[in-house]
């Protein structure tokens, strides 16, 4: 993909709050929204990663844990000023469901769940009031489809799918569309960080995960960048995404096709 973006878009105005902003799509979105002219806030659970990452860009980095209902009551301040919501932040556990750490299910169902229904609960009466909003929610195939090992993961964004089309019906008659952008597996630390895991779960090399369980189904053999998934989301922010709302965009190379 060029370095050069797709969209010429001006944000100039527009304020942009991204959760897990410091590496992978979140970076990248931060990044995307910033070139546009977005105010950017980037939300981590590093308070240092996340100043380091939003201050070059103009922006403010906050640190917050998002398993924390008390924390996410604390950034609301910072949610009411956001025209742009990316619900990015989010982890994975690999390993089969009666070996699943319940505590592990219930944290990824409070980052990737919870913690977006509260950050958007709170953005959006100042949506209405303006007339106009966009959340942009970093789903995935997993989204869409179930893997096995990855209970408390899929089960979460299945969540994230059905809470994202809620928001785009309550939004509409406000201007404020909601859609979940659906990657494949994703050049990303959260995928590295997979590949040792899936090795160990299936009981195959680092080197076989790649080919033989992330691109069997696709049918483009490669994984995607983070760039390609923000240069989507700027889209999804454009005029002429104005009309798109409740949607879910795969960005999986036919994976969810086969």
């Amino acid at each position: 993909m060029s370095d050069q973006p797709l969209i010429n878009l001006d944000l100039s105005g527009r304020s942009a709050l991204v959760t897990g902003g410091v590496s992978g799509i979140g970076l990248a979105c931060a990044q995307r929204l910033a070139q546009a002219g977005a105010e950017l806030v980037v939300v981590d659970l590093d308070e240092n990663a996340a100043r380091e990452v939003a201050e070059p860009l103009g922006g403010r980095g906050i640190g917050a844990d998002l398993t924390d209902p008390a924390v996410l009551d604390a950034i609301d301040a910072e949610t009411y000023a956001a025209d742009i919501i990316v619900n990015n932040a989010g982890f994975q556990r690999v390993a089969p469901i009666e070996d699943f750490p319940p505590e592990v299910f219930v944290a990824i169902q409070k980052v990737m769940v919870e913690a977006p229904f509260r950050l958007v609960r709170a953005a959006l009466p100042r949506m209405y009031e303006k007339g106009w909003g966009r959340v942009i929610n970093i789903s995935s195939a997993h989204g869409l489809i179930a893997s096995p090992y990855k209970v408390a993961y899929v089960t979460a964004k299945h969540g994230l799918e059905g809470f994202s089309k809620v928001v785009a019906m309550e939004g509409a008659a406000h201007g404020v569309t909601s859609n979940c952008i659906n990657p494949g597996y994703v050049r990303t630390p959260l995928v590295e960080k997979q590949i040792a895991d899936q090795a160990t779960t299936h009981g195959i090399g680092e080197d076989e995960v790649i080919e033989k369980i992330m691109l069997q189904r696709p049918a483009i053999k490669r994984l995607l960048e983070p760039a390609e998934v923000a240069e989507l989301a700027i889209y999804l922010c454009s005029p002429v995404a104005d009309c798109i709302t409740g949607s879910s965009y795969r960005l999986d190379g036919g994976w969810v096709s086969n």
